[in-house]
């Protein structure tokens, strides 16, 4: 074999089956969902993240784990018709008060959204502990300034709120009429408490 050969050899990206071995391990292994880039930089030079995810997620169809896309991001997870077998594993149990799921609800249907347009929907107020609740949880996060008076910050639902309730993407969530029907929505104060700031977080009604 010729120098030159030898030297194109190199950098000549292996086989598909092997990428797609590859990828797989780097997503088996992972402790987060990987996105595409992080995945490219980790495998050999003239690899395709992308293809290999592709073939990847057809060689799973059917199984106890699928691929799935959260975001920008892929991951291992339990196939969604085999979740009632993990329900012993589950050790431990959130609780957001009222004020908690109608401000998630509110960012994740209007993002981005300043905290003007929240206190807008709910007609109460929002504490700072509700939105910092929601961020040390990982599932709110700041997302850019709007380009109005006063440059608000924004925020926005993370990557973790999609993956903790398997959604692809925020266009995933339920309608408005069926968060309605689960009362999340219904329940507004009368026109007088608009003015009034809002309960501590220990006093609102919690939910699992």
């Amino acid at each position: 074999m010729m120098e030159d050969e030898i030297n194109e050899s190199l950098f000549e990206a292996p086989p598909m089956g092997e990428q797609e071995r590859m990828v797989e391990a780097l997503l088996f292994a992972s402790a987060a969902p990987m996105n595409v880039a992080e995945i490219t930089a980790r495998l050999p030079h003239g690899c395709d993240a992308k293809e290999a995810l592709v073939h990847l997620g057809k060689r799973y169809e059917g199984r106890g784990v699928a691929l799935r896309r959260i975001g920008e991001a892929w991951a291992f997870r339990t196939a969604p018709d085999l979740g009632f077998l993990m329900q012993k594993e589950q050790v431990e149990h959130r609780k957001l008060s009222r004020a908690a799921i109608e401000t998630l609800a509110i960012i994740a249907y209007h993002q981005p959204a300043t905290r003007a347009e929240i206190e807008e929907i709910r007609g109460v107020s929002v504490s700072r502990g509700t939105l910092d609740m929601l961020i040390e949880l990982e599932w709110v996060k700041l997302g850019r300034r709007k380009m109005t008076p006063g440059r608000p910050v924004t925020f926005i639902v993370t990557q973790a709120f999609l993956d903790h309730f398997g959604l692809e993407t925020p266009s995933d969530l339920p309608g408005v009429r069926e968060l309605r029907s689960s009362g999340l929505l219904d329940n507004r104060p009368p026109p007088e408490a608009a003015l009034e700031p809002e309960q501590d977080e220990d006093q609102d009604e919690m939910f699992d």
